[in-house]
């Protein structure tokens, strides 16, 4: 958890990081018939937001630069979903679902931003094809 602590600017670093420290969290979960499966859906969302960012870095245009960072921010708000449902079926896990929840919140508003820019951006380019 400490390393989620540190502010960490490089984003592939950081996705990286939150999706080791999902599989740490998850794998000290008690897992029953009710937890297994949101731990799971949880394990999913949380290693995805690296893996998209990955890809997005990787986009061989802007539009699809954008559309992977849209994704990476559906899936770290899939992940703050999932975290709530944890923090409510292993309540002894709610201190640490929380620390990781607000990473995801980071990530969140860092994803939006990044959207946000491109679309600011793009819009601005139109405004000067039509001068």
């Amino acid at each position: 958890m400490e390393e989620l602590q540190n502010n960490c600017y490089n984003l592939e670093e950081r996705t990286a990081k939150f999706g080791e420290a999902i599989i740490r969290f998850c794998r000290s979960l008690n897992q029953d018939a009710i937890s297994k499966p949101i731990i799971s859906q949880l394990v999913r969302s949380g290693t995805s937001v690296g893996a998209n960012y990955m890809e997005a870095n990787g986009a061989s245009s802007r539009k699809d630069f954008q559309n992977k960072i849209y994704i990476c921010k559906k899936e770290v708000q899939e992940t703050k979903h999932w975290l709530r449902m944890i923090a409510e079926c292993c309540s002894a896990s709610k201190g640490e679902a929380r620390i990781l929840w607000s990473e995801a919140q980071e990530l969140t508003l860092i994803f939006g931003k990044i959207v946000s820019t491109l679309n600011s951006k793009k819009r601005d380019e139109e405004i000067l094809e039509i001068q």
